[in-house]
């Protein structure tokens, strides 16, 4: 059996629906539900159990699992309650590290490009401590994820016990289906979508940064599908643990998100530029870029959609249709 922690979330619900459309249910999910239909992510879903954050201690008790994927945490970059963002992306994570150290049990877990920061310092995913010691992330959210890549590697580093196979996976800008009920947290074409279909200008903010244009702001744009095959991969692989980017490689502009969206819906691009928020700007992203050369040669020769390919997919598979859930 698999534990999917964040398993009715976007990328844990994905992952989800990869392992079902493989064949395998012995899948455990932990998560909250809510009122705001995150349920409709699993609604097409088969699972062995749902376990309520409150009861996970105890329903870890005695169990014997394949493998913890621990996709769960608080994922808003602009959480202000630090307690609780610690509570459960930091010491959540410590107690499942922990118990994976004392069950032989693989651990995957979520990181976060987050992490980075402003990218000072790159974006290279050297896990050693003094590589992780140099970042400064600009956000409570990618401060806690940063916290637990420390204490993790700070065990290695004492050459104290860990799990058969431990593997930590800075996502980066992902999109793809099962993510509306993220609300501010959503993906721009997520979020712009309905507005481009009615034929609305899409609004970007202007840059405030000498050097980079209107809309020339830039991510490494990953599809979900494409995350989820490194996820799948590192459970076949089970030799294989670190700390690894997911992303793409290459960095591409939001101006060509939204015109490759207005493409797959055969329209001319319409775009409307707006000032930043004042209390944005001095933590704004304007580059992100994964370098995922690690993740090559740990031996990962998954392809990575191009940004007009993945667009279109999620534009004519689920954004364009009544049913937008995978």
């Amino acid at each position: 059996m698999l534990l999917i922690t964040g398993g009715a979330g976007f990328i844990g619900s994905n992952v989800v629906a990869s392992l079902n459309e493989a064949g395998r249910t012995d899948i455990a999910v932990n998560d909250t539900l809510g009122s705001a239909g995150k349920w409709r992510n699993l609604r097409k879903r088969q699972l062995a159990d749902f376990v309520p954050p409150g009861d996970l201690d105890r329903w870890l008790e005695g169990r014997k699992l394949d493998a913890v994927i621990h996709l769960g945490a608080v994922s808003d970059t602009t959480a202000i309650d630090a307690d609780d963002v610690i509570d459960r992306n930091f010491r959540l994570s410590l107690r499942l590290l922990d118990w994976c150290t004392a069950t032989r049990t693989a651990f995957i877990y979520a990181s976060s490009a987050a992490t980075y920061g402003d990218g000072a310092a790159g974006f290279a995913d050297d896990w050693s401590g003094a590589a992780l010691k140099r970042l400064a992330p600009l956000n409570l959210y990618g401060w806690s994820k940063h916290l637990f890549d420390l204490a993790l590697v700070e065990r290695l580093a004492r050459k104290e016990a860990l799990p058969p196979q431990w593997a930590g996976l800075k996502f980066f800008n992902v999109f793809g289906p099962n993510e509306y009920h993220k609300d501010a947290m959503m993906s721009v074409l997520a979020k712009v979508f309905d507005a481009a279909r009615r034929g609305e200008p899409v609004r970007l903010f202007k840059s405030h940064r000498d050097g980079v244009a209107d809309g020339e702001q830039k991510r490494d744009f990953i599809y979900v599908d494409d995350a989820v095959g490194v996820v799948r991969w590192l459970l076949d692989q089970p030799a294989v643990s670190g700390i690894y980017n997911v992303g793409t490689g290459r960095a591409r502009s939001f101006r060509d998100l939204i015109v490759a969206m207005f493409a797959a819906l055969g329209r001319p691009p319409a775009i409307e530029y707006i000032d930043m928020p004042v209390a944005l700007r001095d933590r704004y992203q304007y580059f992100t870029q994964a370098s995922v050369d690690n993740l090559r040669a740990a031996g990962y020769d998954g392809a990575f959609a191009h940004l007009e390919d993945a667009v279109g997919r999620y534009v004519r598979l689920y954004l364009d249709r009544a049913d937008r859930y995978r």
